[in-house]
């Protein structure tokens, strides 16, 4: 298998690469193959179309996002993982997949995951996707982390796609990062109807309609249920499987929205309160009370970070 792109390794202290993925990546704990280093490894950044990439080469033990690291740089974002080199195992949602050259693998930046490399060089290739393009666009199919069949004759489609994407001029960026969300349409609707019982379909529905309707403030699980046609007992059975209610997802993804608005850079500052109704709250002191508690800071703390140029990582 051939790969995409190629880059140069140096021997680097292991803390120069664990900031150097830190910047370009987001928070991840990286642990040498050798106690103390040096290791191997270099990250850059790259466009690919339309997104944001990173190029990462390193012969760590093991990389691995953690809680920890999750509510200090929450990462509302999901990243294509191309395998270009060597081998990596993915551990993510209670499942390992091992990634060997030319896999690729939708990594759910909101969950912990780990990446075991056992001191062997690897090279990678992180496309980030915005969470709320792909929730928007296909529902909650990714949540979690999904392998990508690379017997599906779409695999090798989306590969062309990432070429593309690495190597094109600027101005046809655009049209290239439609077609690779085509493509992902594609593959997520024939995995849907391949794989979804009664039960599937019911969630994916609940899913669907939460993420169209969370801004309404009246909107709550007794609605939801009522939209599905069910009770409201046996709503809360379907989600029991995923470990969380369905007001907690409902909060969730309320919380998620309003901390990417506050966190927008480049237009005029943002108002929490307004924010908070935008974003179906109703209760300012609920919305303080559980916003801190996902994040670690009050919305006004996020605000004052994105004014001052602090480091916010979207």
């Amino acid at each position: 298998m051939k790969a995409l792109s190629r880059i140069s390794t140096n021997s680097t202290p292991i803390e120069v690469l664990r900031n150097d993925i830190l910047q370009i990546c987001g928070a991840f704990e990286v642990e040498p193959a050798r106690h103390g280093g040096p290791s191997h490894g270099r990250a850059r950044k790259q466009g690919m179309g339309g997104f944001e990439a990173a190029l990462v080469s390193l012969d760590a033990q093991e990389a691995a996002r953690t809680q920890t690291c999750i509510r200090r740089d929450p990462g509302e974002y999901f990243f294509m993982l191309v395998q270009d080199v060597g081998e990596c195992v993915v551990h993510q949602s209670g499942a390992s997949t091992l990634l060997r050259p030319g896999d690729m693998f939708i990594v759910d930046a909101t969950r912990p995951s780990k990446f075991v490399y056992d001191g062997q060089l690897a090279h990678q290739i992180s496309v980030h996707l915005p969470r709320d393009e792909m929730i928007g666009r296909f529902g909650a199919i990714c949540d979690g982390g999904v392998a990508i069949d690379r017997n599906d004759p779409l695999w090798l489609a989306l590969r062309a796609v990432l070429y593309k994407m690495m190597h094109c001029p600027p101005e046809t960026g655009l049209q290239l990062s439609e077609a690779f969300y085509g493509l992902m349409g594609a593959y997520f609707h024939e995995r849907r109807s391949q794989t979804l019982d009664a039960r599937g379909q019911l969630m994916e529905r609940a899913l669907q309609l939460m993420t169209r309707h969370y801004r309404d403030p009246e909107f709550g699980p007794s609605a939801l249920a009522l939209h599905l046609g069910v009770s409201l007992r046996s709503l809360q059975r379907y989600f029991e499987p995923l470990g969380e209610t369905p007001g907690q997802r409902l909060l969730q993804l309320r919380l998620t929205q309003a901390h990417a608005e506050l966190s927008r850079r480049g237009g005029k500052e943002v108002s929490v309160t307004d924010c908070a109704y935008r974003c179906g709250f109703n209760d300012l002191s609920h919305f303080y009370r559980a916003f801190r508690q996902r994040y670690g800071m009050t919305p006004g703390a996020v605000v004052a970070e994105v004014r001052d140029g602090g480091a916010i990582v979207q």
